[in-house]
């Protein structure tokens, strides 16, 4: 059997209102706009409201990105949501976000590798269509990173933010046209040995709590910079083509200067790297299909784009997956 592709049919986006700048930080923690934005590039990230919760946020990106593609929710046979901030421990955000969409086929189950979770979630969409298991997928990453904030932590509370970004991912017949819509190949690692350079010091198993978020940032940047080139390099070789190949590069928005040393590392320009850490914070599983979506609505990223997404989280998590817009 010809193994069918998947095609981004639809993306969407969606940020909560209230936005929280570096001077109102300044305010609540010792810092201050210019030690935020030296250090992190960031200007200002979006916090949800009290009554927001994480499946609130996807349930918004998902319809948007379903009304891109034209598609109704009643064409949905899959849902998956990435995200480290679940409304509960169980049951899945995707399955609440299934329900407010009003999809009632097919399958939802969330997606837990932090930053990388859309990374990992698109691969998963994309096997399943290529075996015939699912036609039309809807990959979310969703986050309310507020919530599991330490807001005395000048280190960490400045980096986050809340948003979420959806693709709707449908599959096709392929054809003998090299520039069909597709994604084309996906690469997942992990390295369970440095979980304790970036991770929430809380759980149900392990203190009954949610804990906050804690990271070692000097050492995160290293391995950042590292793994992330090298999941850049392997999938443009397991698919034969260079990096200078590549149209745009739309990276996980943890911080402007892991943006820079990986674009640095690998000889590209900036000027085709998508950011949006500056007005969005670091979104965890959201950052990449948001910062995709900005970049197709403002018209640089173009219909028959290749297009090299990339993200590392903790576990350590990291990974790439290249499509043909």
């Amino acid at each position: 059997m010809t193994e069918r592709i998947a095609r981004i049919a639809g993306i969407g986006a969606y940020l909560p209102d209230r936005i929280l700048t570096n001077t109102e930080l300044s305010k609540m923690v010792d810092t201050s706009d210019d030690w935020i934005r030296e250090r992190t590039g960031i200007h200002q990230r979006h916090i949800a409201a009290d009554t927001q919760l994480t499946s609130d946020l996807a349930t918004q990106a998902a319809q948007r990105a379903l009304d891109d593609a034209g598609i109704s929710a009643s064409d949905v046979d899959m849902v998956i949501v990435a995200t480290t901030t679940p409304d509960n421990t169980f049951p899945s955000t995707a399955t609440k976000v299934q329900a407010a969409l009003g999809a009632r086929t097919g399958a939802s189950f969330d997606v837990q590798a932090v930053c990388s979770g859309f990374i990992y979630s698109l691969s998963i969409a994309d096997n399943f269509i290529a075996r015939g298991q699912a036609q039309t997928v809807l990959v979310i990453g969703a986050e309310t990173m507020s919530r599991i904030l330490d807001w005395t932590d000048r280190t960490t509370c400045v980096l986050f933010g809340d948003g979420a970004g959806a693709m709707v991912l449908t599959g096709e017949d392929p054809t003998d046209d090299p520039k069909q819509a597709r994604v084309l190949a996906s690469y997942l690692r992990s390295d369970g040995r440095f979980k304790e350079l970036l991770y929430v010091d809380g759980g149900p198993s392990s203190t009954q709590t949610v804990g906050h978020l804690r990271m070692a940032g000097n050492q995160v940047f290293r391995h950042a910079v590292n793994n992330i080139a090298e999941s850049m390099t392997t999938i443009c070789k397991q698919v034969d083509i260079q990096i200078e190949d590549v149209d745009w590069f739309v990276p996980h928005q943890a911080n402007q200067r892991i943006l820079e040393g990986v674009a640095r590392k690998l000889s590209i320009p900036t000027g085709k790297v998508i950011s949006t850490v500056a007005d969005h914070g670091n979104t965890s599983a959201a950052s990449v299909p948001m910062a995709f979506e900005r970049a197709a609505i403002d018209g640089r990223i173009k219909r028959g784009d290749l297009v090299l997404m990339e993200a590392l989280g903790g576990g350590f998590t990291w990974g790439a997956t290249l499509v043909r817009y």
